[in-house]
């Protein structure tokens, strides 16, 4: 195998490697967008149960127990 043809496969195998990089780096791009839409739900609906719970269950009154 010549210089040439080495030289050419390594410029080939660096291409291909280019390019994974880039697709991978727009994958982890995307995944970073869907986690935050993902925890600003989570904390959206965190806030309605929330909210749920205390328009639901009134809290009881705080009064003196009788023994006193």
């Amino acid at each position: 195998m010549s210089d040439q043809d080495r030289i050419t496969e390594l410029e080939i195998a660096l291409a291909h490697q280019n390019r994974t990089v880039e697709e991978m780096s727009a994958e982890m791009a995307a995944q970073g967008q869907r986690v935050e839409r993902l925890e600003k739900t989570l904390k959206a609906l965190v806030q309605r149960l929330l909210d749920l719970e205390e328009s639901a269950a009134p809290r009881p009154e705080a009064t003196r127990p009788p023994h006193y």
